[in-house]
């Protein structure tokens, strides 16, 4: 493996980052853990420090919750068209901050380069799409009946706890942040603690655009302490979680006694389906791509592919060759197309599974073992010869892992597609018309693509079935969760309710 040597800026922005510790913003103000502890912040290149950042706990998410609850009454009264003004300041300063942005993403995660400067891009683009739906968040229907005008009003649900994941943080950050902003509501940001460092700079960018005090508040922490806090305070009337599936079942319990309402944006063991009639240069292009890419850490990748026995030794020698080939490296090296592992406990757990294929007596084609002695670094890992009962065919390994299983008619394909505990995405490649449309029928899965890696069109709803999640992301469906609708019915005709109680009257 070849490492290249980051450039003079990427070390100034380490050293920076190393001098500067990460603290919480609460209430318009950056202050340290009320007990003084801090956690250590590591890269996966080496797993050397980075920084360290504060150790929240519920006094900080008391105090930050109620930073929120204050700041909420003149949030919600302000009229959209100023919400909107700020949430595009918000966007244009990320703009401003893109290769900063990228490169501390890098940095913290162990994503490529090549991918994290979209990050901001996105990131921008979340902004200004709901920025753009501000001025009509609280929209309803008018629904007119005999005598009656019935109407409808959306009002934000209150302050909204968000707690985000390692794995892209600063985009699926403002993927949360940005839609609870537009509705009206106020927010408390815990970020996962292996990947806070942008969640800083998201930050530091809001409060330069001029969002009020309290708006926004960001508590760095670990799940069992400050996670929980979280979910449990009594000011939060949402969870919006992104992360697996055990963690958003913890967090459902969390919040009963508070009766808040949650969305869970949890994990998958997402299918991709290759049929024989399909476009096989195009499929193959994007079911390498919708698994390695991003390290394998994303929970729409296509960890499963399932493809049609005619095709399949052909494909999967395809497949074989392409995977060989992989550049894995220094994730600040433009070349490099698989970085480190996120953190050494998801190393080893990825490592774990090529035993378990072994054991179960499947076959690592490509892969299956660690590169060089220094960082998480695992080399890109085929796994073929399986069958769906295999933990490796069933268990979200969130990594660089592709198992193939093959079929032999559509029957067999969907049911093998569905054989999971999970439901979030499935990718289905055919030229049958018919097909495409009655096989993505019988899916269970919230989101499929036909002939297509993941392409995201931000009105269209995001979100899982089974285990993968609770709720929908994305345009209104957004909206629908953050706010609240309520009804008002006038009287138009002089209706009467039926009078009891008169006196020497009967019925």
């Amino acid at each position: 493996m070849t490492v290249s040597v980051p450039v003079p800026a990427h070390e100034a922005l380490r050293r920076s980052l190393a001098q500067r510790p990460l603290r919480h913003f609460i209430g318009g103000e950056w202050v340290d853990a009320a007990g003084g502890e801090t956690f250590g912040v590591q890269t996966p290149t080496d797993n050397s420090p980075l920084t360290r950042a504060a150790s929240g706990d519920a006094r900080d998410i008391d105090r930050a919750a109620q930073a929120a609850w204050d700041a909420f009454p003149a949030w919600r009264a302000l009229g959209g068209k100023a919400r909107r003004k700020l949430l595009y300041r918000v966007a244009d300063l990320i703009e401003t901050r893109a290769e900063e942005i990228a490169v501390l993403e890098s940095l913290d995660t162990g994503q490529p380069i090549r991918f994290m400067k979209s990050a901001a891009v996105r990131a921008a683009e979340n902004f200004r799409f709901f920025a753009d739906r501000a001025e009509g968040a609280q929209d309803g229907l008018s629904l007119p009946t005999q005598g009656f005008l019935n109407y409808t009003v959306r009002q934000p649900v209150g302050p909204v706890g968000i707690i985000t994941p390692w794995n892209t943080p600063f985009m699926l950050s403002t993927w949360k942040i940005a839609p609870a902003l537009a509705a009206g509501c106020t927010v408390v940001h815990k970020p996962a603690e292996w990947s806070p460092v942008t969640a800083t700079v998201l930050a530091e960018i809001m409060h330069e655009a001029g969002l009020p005090a309290g708006v926004v508040n960001l508590v760095h922490g670990y799940g069992e302490t400050a996670g929980k806090a979280l979910t449990e305070h009594p000011h939060i009337k949402a969870i919006a979680f992104i992360g697996e599936s055990r963690t958003g079942s913890l967090i459902q319990k969390q919040g009963a006694d508070t009766l808040k309402r949650v969305h869970l944006e949890l994990g998958g063991k997402n299918p991709v389906v290759v049929f024989a009639d399909a476009d096989l240069d195009r499929a193959l292009d994007a079911v390498i791509f919708m698994l390695y890419s991003l390290n394998g850490q994303r929970c729409t990748s296509s960890s499963r592919l399932l493809v049609e026995r005619g095709i399949h030794d052909a494909f999967v020698e395809g497949l074989r060759e392409r995977v060989a080939n992989i550049r894995v490296g220094d994730p600040l090296d433009p070349a490099t197309e698989v970085g480190p592992l996120i953190h050494p406990r998801q190393f080893e757990k990825v490592c774990s599974y090529f035993d378990i294929a072994r054991e179960d007596g499947a076959v690592v084609a490509v892969g299956g073992e660690r590169i060089g002695d220094v960082g998480n670094y695992v080399r890109p890992t085929l796994i073929t010869g399986a069958r769906t009962d295999m933990r490796v065919a069933q268990e979200e390994i969130f990594g660089p892992v592709l198992t193939v299983l093959p079929f032999d008619d559509e029957a067999q394909a969907l049911h093998i597609a569905n054989d999971v505990p999970y439901g979030l995405a499935a990718y289905l490649w055919t030229n049958d018309l018919t097909r495409a449309h009655t096989f993505a029928a019988g899916l269970d899965a919230g989101m499929i693509w036909v002939n297509s890696e993941n392409v995201r069109h931000l009105p269209t709803p995001f979100g899982g079935m089974k285990a993968s999640g609770i709720g929908r992301d994305g345009g209104d469906y957004s909206f629908d969760f953050y706010m609240e609708t309520k009804n008002v019915a006038i009287n138009l005709d002089g209706h009467r309710a039926a009078r009891l109680g008169l006196p020497g009257k009967e019925d």
